[in-house]
């Protein structure tokens, strides 16, 4: 029963555009129906008035009965009526206008449903409205004024403005449904553009989230893996476990640091401090001979997202020391001014490099630089072969 549901539920359905043509088939419904409803009760007096009983109730089914007839085959194919079936369906409207002065009497052409044929050209008219090439549509709409011109035969001057009216009446609605059905055609292809952009995006960001989060751990692994000796293998192990939390936090759709436990002091969303996360950090380095100041910044809190941002990016450049700089003495320093600005400085002694020529890595490329920026941090890289690296976390006065 709710798969049965769904058939006819546009929320339900894959794209817009596909929910746009569904819209349009209940509005063809709609007005091919309500075409259809108006003509019933004027039938009786149009067989008592016709010239031609048997003709005209001929042509009173055969205009209820495509009526129906279009309003269940654009409901099945839940689509407007395509090129041959609305040819086939302007192709009536105008028979039954040619057709009308053999079985209406002049008097009834105007102003009752006993002439339904004016009316039901116009709902297929507006039917087809929906079709895609504009060629069959303005033809199928010329022929129709034609054939309303015969309709209206020889019924005096008197009823002039009357014809005029009812000819502008199909032009204008004519015009106005078409610009509809387009316009809104278009707003659903933009609808499905930005949504399949903003999928595209969305996994773009995952991608790189997960970058972010992993690039850390797959550093830890890697020197795990390559480590030769008990001793350097034994300092990896807190930050294996570290990147295991991670890891598995990420797995579970959020993201953690070694913060104490959601309840304990520090957890939740109020800003922590900033040093001792650095320390924590850094208490995990301890094989580089390190050297933690961290007094001066002391008091620096961030929010807890950019706290674990720069948590990361601390640990990917320690990880980097640690792979590549063959460094003998690291300095991280912590520092704030009066004005509330601080700066978080790492500086090793190592081999350096010129980074004019060797482009960055993902850990400072993701980790490092483009998280930090994303949350209005700047990271700055001073580096020369043979002089050591030192890169800067600043945030400025004011930013948020």
């Amino acid at each position: 029963m709710a798969g049965r549901n769904a058939r006819w539920r546009v929320a339900d359905l894959p794209t817009t555009q596909v929910g746009v043509e569904r819209v349009f088939t209940y509005f063809i419904a709609g007005v091919r129906l309500g075409t259809v409803a108006q003509m019933v009760p004027a039938i009786q007096d149009g067989l008592e008035t016709s010239p031609n009983e048997t003709a005209y109730l001929a042509c009173w089914l055969a205009a209820a009965g495509a009526s129906v007839a279009v309003t269940v085959v654009c409901l099945i194919h839940r689509r407007p009526l395509g090129a041959a079936a609305s040819t086939a369906d302007f192709a009536l409207a105008c028979a039954l206008l040619l057709l009308a002065p053999m079985v209406l009497v002049p008097g009834e052409r105007f102003g009752t449903w006993v002439a339904f044929q004016a009316a039901y050209a116009l709902s297929v008219i507006l039917t087809a409205s929906g079709v895609r090439s504009i060629l069959l549509w303005a033809g199928g709409m010329l022929s129709v004024i034609v054939c309303y011109l015969v309709f209206i035969g020889h019924t005096g001057t008197h009823m002039t403005t009357t014809a005029i009216g009812n000819e502008l009446t199909y032009v204008v609605y004519a015009v106005v449904a078409r610009m509809l059905f387009n316009y809104i055609r278009r707003i659903a292809q933009d609808a499905d553009a930005s949504r399949a952009l903003a999928a595209e995006l969305a996994r773009r960001e995952e991608e790189r989230r997960a970058r972010v989060l992993m690039h850390n751990g797959v550093a830890v692994m890697q020197m795990l893996a390559h480590s030769g000796s008990d001793a350097s293998r034994s300092g990896l192990v807190g930050l294996a476990e570290v990147e295991v939390q991670r890891m598995r936090a990420y797995l579970r759709g959020r993201t953690t640091s070694s913060e104490p436990e959601s309840g304990a002091p520090g957890a939740g969303d109020d800003p922590i401090a900033l040093a001792p996360m650095v320390e924590r950090t850094c208490d995990r380095f301890a094989d580089l001979h390190l050297d933690a100041l961290l007094d001066l910044g002391a008091a620096v809190r961030l929010p807890r997202a950019d706290a674990e941002a720069v948590e990361r990016a601390l640990e990917s450049l320690l990880l980097n020391v640690r792979a590549h700089a063959r460094a003998e003495n690291v300095v991280v320093h912590l520092d704030e001014d009066a004005t509330g600005a601080w700066a978080l400085t790492v500086s090793d002694d190592g081999v350096g490099y010129d980074p004019e020529s060797v482009p960055p890595g993902v850990g400072l490329r993701d980790v490092v630089i483009g998280e930090l920026n994303r949350r209005g941090l700047d990271v700055t890289i001073a580096s020369a072969e043979g002089e050591g690296t030192t890169v800067t976390i600043v945030r400025e006065t004011g930013a948020q």
